[in-house]
């Protein structure tokens, strides 16, 4: 039995089909559905079970003996959250309940961390795991904090010498895009933004540069096609000994630009864009660059590459949102 956290969510759902698609049929879905569509990212699995988040640890422990991995892509992933105390129960307190209870009962546990936990990008974007690199690192959010909080701990729990599960391995994820996250709304991605206005043939909307190193739609990004990511949870998955912090990104920036026009040019469109102002709530928690750094990922062995910006947001426009059906 897997159970992956979040699995109804972006990412978890896609993870939830790669799985499947292996063979994989005792599959848990811990996640929340609510009153829109977000149970369409999962409509099309076959699920053993939905359990709530609340009563995780619950179910953990009657399935114990049967349980072999746990990929924990659950959380409150909106930069925007105000609630602290929400962000820090589901984030960090069952996160960190949920290491101590995959390392008391030997379970593997993969879990998300997130780009966010580099902050403006002033100390670069290694993804050294070690106690003294990831103390350095100042997120600009809440979301971003409860993330690096997180990964702090692990690497305390790792290096005292603490009974840890018997395969860990946290994820930081750059901006990943694909099918499925239509539930975000104003988290979705920004091809997913953009592809309505592109698709009636308006112009797409981007954010004005608020600095005089950046121009208008040149904020760049390491934007990163889902099935990538899932690809990567699933060889770390066939890999049992390898544990650590790794970045998830293509290794390469682009510019928001770049990314409008690539949604344009899978439509057949000549690309259009204009310029809004960035909202002042945001302003001074806004990445204007990140790019992961993978030469650990590739060390562990990982060597796939990665899909090209032009070549993912192609396949997701032609596949998925221009598609009747758009959901994977």
């Amino acid at each position: 039995m897997i159970v992956v956290t979040g699995g109804a969510g972006f990412i978890g759902s896609n993870l939830v089909a790669g799985l499947e698609a292996r063979g994989v049929n005792e599959l848990v879905v811990c996640d929340r559905l609510g009153q829109g569509d977000k149970w369409r990212n999962v409509a099309k699995r076959e699920i053993a079970d939905l359990v709530p988040p609340d009563r995780l640890l619950d179910y953990l422990d009657i399935h114990a003996r049967e349980i072999e991995c746990v990929f924990h892509m659950g959380a409150v992933s909106a930069t925007t959250e105000r609630d602290v105390d929400l962000i820090m129960r589901e984030n960090f307190t069952l996160s960190l309940a949920l290491w101590h209870w995959c390392a008391r009962h030997g379970v593997r546990l993969i879990y998300a961390s997130s780009a966010a936990t580099f902050g403006d990008g002033a100390q670069g974007f290694d993804d050294d795991g070690s106690i003294g690199a990831l103390e350095r690192l100042r997120p600009l959010n809440a979301y971003g904090w409860s993330k690096h909080v997180y990964d702090r701990r692990v690497a305390r729990l790792v290096d005292q010498g603490d009974v840890v599960p018997p395969q860990w391995a946290g994820l930081k994820f750059f901006n990943v895009y694909g099918p499925n996250e239509y539930h975000k709304g104003t988290m979705k991605s920004v091809a997913a933004h953009i592809y309505p206005r592109a698709a009636r043939g308006e112009p797409a909307r981007l954010f004005k540069s608020h600095r005089p190193d950046y121009a208008d739609g040149g904020q760049l990004r390491d934007f990163v096609w889902v099935d990538d990511c899932v690809d990567v949870m699933l060889w770390l998955y066939d890999n049992t000994h390898v544990n650590g912090l790794f970045n998830v990104g293509t290794g390469a920036a682009r510019s928001f630009a770049d990314l409008a026009a690539a949604v344009f040019v899978a439509l057949g469109r000549e690309p259009r864009i204009e310029f809004v102002d960035t909202p002042a709530e945001i302003r001074d928690k806004y990445q204007y660059f990140t790019q992961a750094e993978i030469g650990r990922l590739r060390a562990a062995g990982y060597g796939r590459q990665f899909m090209p910006l032009e070549a993912g947001v192609s396949t997701y426009v032609r596949d998925f949102l221009a598609a009747p059906d758009p959901y994977r």
